[in-house]
């Protein structure tokens, strides 16, 4: 079992900056595709991005494609995502979460329920 555990949320107005970090503990040996998602009030979850532990590589949703960088430091078991130039649009609950399998984590077809692993989340709220 794998404990995730986001923090970075915050406050800003909108073309600012955040860097969201997600710390791992536990069987982080088992985790191989990692992603963010996010959900805005009354609405689903929204895949925001993958990466793939094994190459590192990453791939994001056309949204935020461009201005959101997602990278994974193998020392401190942590995931970032750098989030730039915000748009009120981007105000949500962000997750991190964690799976074994590979499956979906290039393609971004993956839902929140299939992630073993998911953390509790962190509010980011944009402002115009």
């Amino acid at each position: 079992q794998v404990q995730l555990v986001e923090s970075g949320g915050g406050s800003v107005q909108a073309g600012g900056s955040l860097r969201l970090s997600c710390v791992a503990s536990g069987d982080t040996l088992y985790m191989n595709c990692m992603a963010w998602f996010r959900q805005a009030p009354g609405k689903g979850h929204e895949a925001v991005g993958t990466i793939y532990l094994g190459d590192k590589s990453t791939y994001y949703a056309d949204s935020v494609k461009g201005r959101f960088s997602i990278s994974h430091d193998n020392t401190k078991d942590t995931m970032y995502l750098q989030m730039n130039s915000l748009k009120p649009e981007d105000t949500a609950m962000y997750y991190c979460a964690t799976k074994p399998l590979y499956s979906g984590c290039s393609t971004l077809r993956i839902a929140f329920s299939e992630f073993q692993s998911r953390g509790q989340g962190t509010q980011v709220t944009v402002s115009s």
